[in-house]
């Protein structure tokens, strides 16, 4: 066999290995990619299904007596403002993300709020469906919690993934980039202080 032939074989078969890397590469970062933006989804739910029973619990609070006025705008609006942003989970990006996010952080600090709040009413306390909603709250600020982490979690293994050499190469190729965090909230890792709720 010709040193000819012998370079043209080496050269095909690295042709072929570098095809099958990018290939393989290019697949596993779509299998990832996905996986985030199933779980994006996730989180929207979970974030759903509160702004959901929020519409539930503005009706029974409304029905009760005594209830703080200013509490319940801050809901009604904080509810509206979350209502008005949508996100497209394939074009995540960190100014996004934080817009999202400052949202739900303000509808959970209105509801927070109003959860303090409710104590100084006993009327309201008393009614059966303020007791079930404030036990469906809890469960809901868990599956956020929840779902939030599962997003980073997936989110890391693919930020993780399409930066590693040589799949960063491919990565830069087929325009795979990386997506953003949730963040905590400024202080969430101060205890609250229940005074300054009341306010």
């Amino acid at each position: 066999m010709s040193t000819k032939n012998i370079v043209l074989i080496g050269l095909l078969v690295l042709l072929l290995f570098v095809g099958f890397n990018a290939c393989s590469s290019r697949n596993s970062m779509v299998v990832k990619q996905e996986g985030a933006t199933a779980q994006w989804q996730q989180v929207e739910v979970a974030y759903q299904a509160r702004m959901d029973k929020t519409k539930n619990l503005l009706e029974i609070v409304k029905g009760a007596s005594n209830f703080e006025q200013k509490t319940l705008t801050d809901i009604v609006e904080a509810r509206a403002k979350v209502g008005s942003i949508q996100i497209d989970p394939n074009n995540l990006t960190p100014e996004k993300l934080k817009e999202f996010q400052a949202a739900q952080d303000n509808l959970g600090g209105a509801i927070g709020r109003l959860m303090v709040i409710s104590e100084q009413y006993p009327t309201l306390q008393s009614i059966q469906s303020w007791r079930d909603f404030q036990t469906q709250y809890e469960g809901m600020e868990n599956r956020i919690s929840t779902e939030r982490r599962k997003f980073n979690e997936i989110v890391q293994d693919y930020n993780t993934y399409i930066r590693m050499f040589p799949r960063n190469i491919w990565a830069g190729i087929f325009n795979f980039t990386s997506k953003p965090y949730f963040d905590s909230k400024p202080g969430s890792e101060d205890a609250p202080d229940i005074k300054d709720m009341m306010k």
